[in-house]
């Protein structure tokens, strides 16, 4: 029997249902334990909260206590040191990776306008603002229906959501307005889209057939940005790396609160690594 540690979330546990799915294929006894984070159960702002690993520490605690057997995480809310004897054994293949706004009418006439854009992200305030220059940005947490009943109700005017969430959970947007801002407007969180399984070292389960290369190298190189920076996922900063052609590209979004200044480039090269080292070689320039 292999026990999934998830936290509880509508979102959480999708993601860990697809999992289990995909062992039981495999002919694996599979169970879910469900456990609460920090994030869970403090509805503070991130950016007011001290620390890292706010929605994995817990259970990264439950492997290491050998309570459970396998965490099922969003990519993009582990810190990027793992923990002593635990390891990244698989990254399946990324959902999309780009953000969406939601609102109740049109969103590009809603631009000029005084409205309430929700989202608690510093990362998609800075990059937002300038398109939005009259909008007030009002914080705002819950899973992702609670946040789209939010909007609905009119206590805000757009909902910035993860495109990938959406369509993990099948959630119909017919209703609503929505728009993917380009990566010039918003660029993803480091990882976003991309799961983790993370294990103990000795765990003696082959997940090989759950790995996509190309997913890992490219979340891998977005999260090398966000430790050379010192970051957490509270951090301003957007990093995506993505296949352009034979080569690769990197967008780079650092709000004002990385280094005191607002930045935002892209390079691109013949391999991940090469884009990676342009985009530090870029940030120390300043």
């Amino acid at each position: 029997m292999i026990t999934i540690g998830t936290r509880g979330s509508q979102l959480a546990l999708a993601q860990a249902h697809w999992v289990k799915g995909q062992l039981e294929s495999q002919g694996h006894s599979v169970t879910l334990q469900i456990i609460k984070t920090r994030g869970d159960v403090v509805q503070d702002r991130f950016d007011k909260m001290e620390g890292k690993g706010f929605f994995t520490k817990e259970i990264e605690d439950a492997l290491l206590c050998q309570q459970i057997d396998l965490a099922v995480h969003s990519m993009k809310d582990l810190p990027t040191e793992n923990p002593a004897g635990l390891v990244i054994a698989a990254i399946p293949p990324r959902e999309n990776p780009l953000d969406l706004l939601v609102a109740r009418t049109d969103i590009q006439a809603l631009q000029s306008q005084k409205i309430i854009i929700g989202t608690s992200s510093l990362r998609r305030v800075e990059c937002l603002k300038a398109r939005f220059p009259q909008a007030e940005f009002s914080p705002i947490r819950g899973n992702v229906p609670t946040r789209l009943e939010k909007m609905a109700r009119g206590e805000v005017d757009i909902v910035v959501l993860a495109q990938a969430g959406l369509n993990r959970l099948n959630i119909d947007l017919s209703e609503f307005h929505t728009w993917t801002p380009p990566l010039d407007v918003l660029v993803p969180a480091p990882a976003q889209g991309a799961l983790a399984l993370q294990v103990r070292e000795n765990f003696d389960c082959d997940l090989a057939f759950l790995e996509d290369r190309s997913t890992r190298e490219c979340v891998t190189a977005e999260r090398e940005i966000l430790a050379f920076l010192q970051g957490g996922c509270q951090l301003p900063l957007g990093v995506y790396v993505h296949s352009e052609g034979q080569n690769f590209r990197l967008h780079l979004f650092m709000g004002q609160g990385v280094r005191g200044r607002s930045r935002r480039f892209q390079v691109e090269a013949a391999s991940v690594s090469a884009c990676v080292q342009k985009a530090k070689e870029q940030l120390q320039e300043q």
